[in-house]
């Protein structure tokens, strides 16, 4: 059996990642299995434990650390997320292509230890929009709007560790190129 593939995408907070592997979530030709982050942050308004995120305390974070368990995490104002290194790795073994949807310090760490990873930036076609978007959800206060558009920043410099970049401007169109993307190295 062919094994699967390692798909990272990532990008600032507030780009999308969310909406264009909602959107490439229903391609069954792509074979894709998301993997579910584990995090210390309190759910948003409709995630639901076990799926969205694997919530967990702190300690339970730090335990996981400790007995290297993770593929990658990171700390982000003033929470941990990570990614469970079992769980992807089985489903890699079954033929599956899992998707990963995390920050971009995460995804630094899983190239350093993947070559093979399939890496994707997701871009804002602006600023000013991820700052809209960022504003819509409602769920920030500003000081965390603010820490998280000051991260942006950042994070649009490190673009060139990427195998690949899309814009999303357009969800569908940016779920296309995608899904292109995945499609091409399925091939290989």
């Amino acid at each position: 059996m062919k094994k699967g593939l390692l798909i990272v995408l990532s990008g600032p907070s507030g780009v999308g990642k969310g909406c264009v592997v909602k959107q490439i979530m229903s391609d069954e030709e792509l074979k894709l299995s998301y993997s579910i982050s584990m995090t210390t942050r309190l759910p948003r308004n409709g995630e639901v434990d076990g799926v969205n995120y694997d919530f967990v305390t702190k300690d339970q974070f730090k335990q996981a650390i400790e007995n290297c368990e993770l593929l990658e995490y990171a700390e982000f104002v003033g929470n941990y997320y990570g990614t469970p290194m079992k769980r992807a790795q089985d489903l890699i073994n079954q033929g599956r292509n899992v998707i990963l949807e995390i920050e971009v310090e995460g995804c630094m760490q899983i190239a350093e230890k993947c070559s093979d990873a399939l890496t994707i930036f997701i871009t804002p076609p602006n600023m000013q929009e991820l700052e809209n978007r960022i504003r819509s959800r409602g769920t920030e206060a500003e000081e965390v709007i603010q820490q998280r558009l000051s991260k942006a920043v950042s994070e649009m410099k490190l673009i060139c560790g990427y195998k690949y970049v899309v814009c999303n401007e357009d969800v569908k169109l940016a779920s296309d190129i995608v899904s292109l993307i995945i499609k091409r190295h399925m091939q290989n």
